[in-house]
């Protein structure tokens, strides 16, 4: 089978729903991450207090409360890390026994498609979950390199450096924030394309449903309501 006859297979609003869920996880991805002025997203409000984390931390001692924030959000990674890998192997597990699937699958949704078809829909959702892995490993490293700086912050505040290396510190933490949220949403479309097992229909209200729910807990959600009230 050639390459055109598998994308045959496939109908136009399987496209259209495969294409739609690849821009709706790039789109709202760019909106978090470059909001505007007027209307900041959640994601980079905290961005700010994790600069004043960084400041305060500076006249704290001792630091031991700032060391254990750190950890705990390595240990957030780390467990969101390790449930990607848990995901990706069911998926891989799945992929090795697509013909049993495709029997099941034809039962539940009533659609004969070739295993193939099958395949390359897990193949999907296999490579949003390996991006939010990789994601993930990358925060963790991230905040690895925050606490190496939080550490060579000098203990005197009056020292030329010790602002200096806060602030680089809490741009690495900011880096590592952003790229934990990019697995988180990667974490939510790989969700979302399971839907399209159902078929392309359900795909594309399940990536609109996915939009909506990120969207709002970005830009309208109560929590970022607290955080603006300063």
């Amino acid at each position: 089978m050639t390459l055109l006859d598998r994308l045959a297979l496939f109908q136009p609003l399987d496209y259209v729903a495969v294409a739609a869920l690849f821009l709706f996880w790039a789109g709202i991805g760019w909106r978090v991450e470059h909001p505007s002025a007027k209307h900041l997203s959640t994601t980079r409000i905290m961005a700010g207090y994790r600069q004043d984390w960084m400041r305060q931390m500076v006249t704290r001692e001792p630091r031991i409360f700032d060391a254990q924030v750190l950890g705990t959000l390595r240990q957030g990674t780390a467990f969101f890390a390790s449930t990607s890998v848990i995901a990706i192997g069911g998926t891989l597990a799945v992929l090795g026994n697509a013909e049993r699937l495709a029997n099941v699958a034809s039962e539940i949704t009533l659609m004969d498609h070739p295993t193939i078809v099958w395949e390359i829909k897990l193949m999907v959702l296999t490579l949003f979950l390996t991006n939010a892995f990789l994601k993930f490993v990358w925060a963790n490293r991230l905040f690895g390199y925050c606490a190496v700086l939080m550490g060579a912050v000098p203990n005197d505040p009056a020292h030329p450096d010790a602002f200096k290396r806060a602030e680089q510190a809490a741009q690495i933490n900011i880096t590592g924030a952003r790229s934990f949220t990019r697995g988180l949403r990667s974490m939510y479309f790989a969700l979302a394309s399971a839907a399209w097992l159902a078929g392309p229909v359900p795909l594309m209200m399940a990536a609109s449903i996915t939009l909506v729910v990120i969207w709002r807990r970005e830009f309208a959600s109560h929590s970022r309501k607290i955080l603006l009230n300063v």
